[in-house]
């Protein structure tokens, strides 16, 4: 629950969802959390909720928000492609980073978008957006980050299956999972470096598209050595998992973001069990068989056994 500082640890979020248009998407937030709006184009709008912070919300849609920026046409010209591109591509609420004991706080704003209309994974057989979930590490150090990655390795194929993760998703690469050479080399390992991990990952995972995207942490830890690699403005760096495997299904009644935090959180009891890492460590690798590697599916279920025998989730 705490970092290194002894603060509350904090979670961002971020939703994406179509059917409802940019500014139906800022009127639901503002029903249901109050604030003000501080900055609006005709792609993005950045609202203040007092005690919570700036929720920014926009059409998902790079190109449009440049032209945003730039006014590289006119107002009226800009709306009318905007009013388009929101039938097309997915809005984006990003909410602000709050702590772990006042995630609730977004209840309201799930209820009201789903009011108002908006849609989720399952919508369209093109959508292949979701819900990511932006998690404080607890500590920027490299044992932290190790037990975490090894957490991750050991579960991944799991968590697919937890989320239930619908097939466009799969089937895109924007929620790749770790490829099984590097998910053997984290297990195996012994009190890496930072460097290590960071040379490591990024050897294997030289871009945004993972499930457990840890380009912004890496870049926060060193965004030189991130960026002589990974060339692309869109890695804000931050101390933070970016974790973007959950489907959204805010179209449906009795969803909420703790359908999906409460499957990361069975990452963050095994990050925190080293006796469990350990057996599950060993486990794995006594069942790589080269050149196959491990089978994924009587991975997963004898995963899914053991974390019902133990009470994880």
């Amino acid at each position: 629950m705490h970092n290194n500082r002894g603060q509350t640890r904090a979670v961002g979020f971020e939703l994406e969802f179509t059917g409802i248009s940019l500014q139906q998407a800022c009127d639901a937030l503002l029903s249901s959390l109050g604030g003000e709006v501080r900055e609006a184009s005709a792609a993005e709008s950045l609202i203040e909720i007092p005690d919570l912070g700036d929720f920014r919300v926009e059409i998902d849609w790079n190109y449009l928000k440049k032209l945003a920026d730039g006014q590289g046409m006119d107002q009226p010209h800009l709306n009318l492609l905007a009013s388009a591109a929101s039938a097309l591509v997915p809005i984006e609420v990003v909410c602000p980073p709050l702590p772990m004991d006042r995630l609730a706080s977004l209840d309201p704003l799930i209820d009201a978008l789903r009011d108002a209309g908006a849609r989720g994974t399952e919508d369209s057989i093109l959508a292949a957006f979701g819900v990511h979930i932006n998690t404080e590490i607890p500590a920027c150090d490299a044992q932290t980050l190790d037990r975490y990655l090894k957490a991750f390795a050991l579960l991944q194929w799991w968590l697919v299956r937890a989320h239930e993760v619908d097939l466009t998703r799969r089937l895109t690469p924007y929620i790749d999972l770790y490829p099984d050479d590097y998910l053997r080399a984290v297990l195996q390992r012994r009190d890496p470096t930072l460097a290590e991990l960071l040379e490591d990952y990024l050897a294997h995972n030289a871009t945004r598209n993972r499930a457990l995207d840890l380009l912004p942490l890496l870049a926060h830890l060193d965004e030189g050595r991130v960026r002589s690699v990974v060339d692309d403005d869109r890695i804000k760096a931050r101390p933070a998992f970016h974790y973007r495997l959950p489907n959204c299904q805010i179209d449906q009644p009795d969803w909420s973001l703790a359908a999906s935090w409460n499957v990361w959180c069975v990452v963050e009891h095994l990050a925190d069990q080293a006796d469990a890492r350990a057996y599950l460590a060993r486990e794995f690798l006594a069942r790589w068989q080269a050149p196959g590697g491990i089978d994924h599916d009587l991975w997963t279920t004898s995963v899914d056994q053991w974390i019902s025998q133990s009470g994880l989730a």
